[in-house]
């Protein structure tokens, strides 16, 4: 399934992510923020266990921000997570 989300408080506009039934990441396109990085992260996390990136990705921090686009990726995929 596809889940669409705004983070917060970063650059990025909108992250869409799609989790199959098995809780792996199957696709993640971000608009908006570093496109670069963006793309980078996105390529490492397709075929992730969504658990797993959560444990890899929450806390990162961007600057002076108390958040990041990777983040806010795993705090949104927590509460997915938490749905199922």
């Amino acid at each position: 399934m596809t889940y669409s989300f705004r983070p917060r408080g970063v650059c990025s506009r909108e992250m869409r992510v799609e989790v199959d039934d098995q809780g792996v990441i199957r696709e993640l396109q971000v608009l908006g923020g570093c496109s670069g990085n963006l793309q980078g992260i996105a390529a490492l996390v397709r075929g992730m266990p969504a658990k797993e990136a959560v444990e890899r990705l929450k806390g990162i921090r961007c600057g002076f921000k108390d958040t990041s686009c990777p983040d806010q990726l795993a705090r949104n995929l927590e509460k997915l997570l938490e749905k199922q």
